[in-house]
């Protein structure tokens, strides 16, 4: 039987807190300054149903930062519908990062997973084409047990983007924080901006 001494366990630890930082995104961030311009893309949970104005996560995240965070979400939207007026925001908004927020009506309503992917590839491409950095968040399809569909774990390693793939499952996992079925409370919605803000250095 192998014994090993303290030295080797304080070794095998320490690799394996080097294994869990290279493979968790949490240590992805975007650097914008103060003057940074960001804009909230998404349906309903970028909206912020089921709470305040002033309670959604955009108005939340933009407190928390200090820096302007324009909410462009629409209750309903499918992300077809969020690709054709995807390039008016650009336009209207000229962002320095765009959080995009879209699946959860595709998902409801059963909608082809690889028109998802499509569309939010398109939108992908196109916010880079604007040369604005993207977070993109996982959102989950609805189940007993809530996970993010994998083709935002795709997405965004084909795309090389920050991404918060988890913290949408976990909080519509937990009744506390949600105002009904498929929406987020003003608790949750401050958590959900507290995620968010972990991924954006103000520089």
């Amino acid at each position: 039987m192998t014994r090993f001494t303290l030295s080797t366990w304080r070794y095998l630890i320490l690799s394996l807190c080097c294994f869990i930082a290279a493979c968790s995104d949490s240590g992805q961030q975007i650097n914008l300054t103060r003057d940074s311009v960001v804009v909230a893309f998404g349906d309903s949970l970028t909206q912020g149903v089921g709470a305040s104005t002033s309670e959604s996560y955009p108005s939340i995240l933009s407190q928390q930062l200090g820096i302007t965070v324009i909410n462009k979400g629409i209750s309903g939207e499918t992300s077809a519908q969020g690709l054709a007026r995807l390039q008016s925001i650009l336009d209207e908004t000229a962002p320095d990062l765009v959080i995009l927020c879209y699946g959860g009506n595709d998902l409801l309503r059963k909608l082809p997973l690889s028109a998802l992917a499509r569309n939010l590839e398109q939108m992908i491409n196109l916010i880079k084409s604007y040369q604005a950095d993207i977070i993109l968040v996982g959102v989950p399809k609805p189940a007993i047990f809530l996970d993010p569909v994998p083709l935002y774990e795709e997405l965004a390693k084909r795309h090389q983007l920050v991404a918060e793939l988890n913290v949408l499952s976990d909080l519509l996992d937990n009744k506390a924080m949600k105002s009904d079925a498929v929406h987020l409370n003003s608790q949750g919605y401050q958590a959900f901006a507290s995620a968010l803000a972990k991924k954006i250095h103000i520089m």
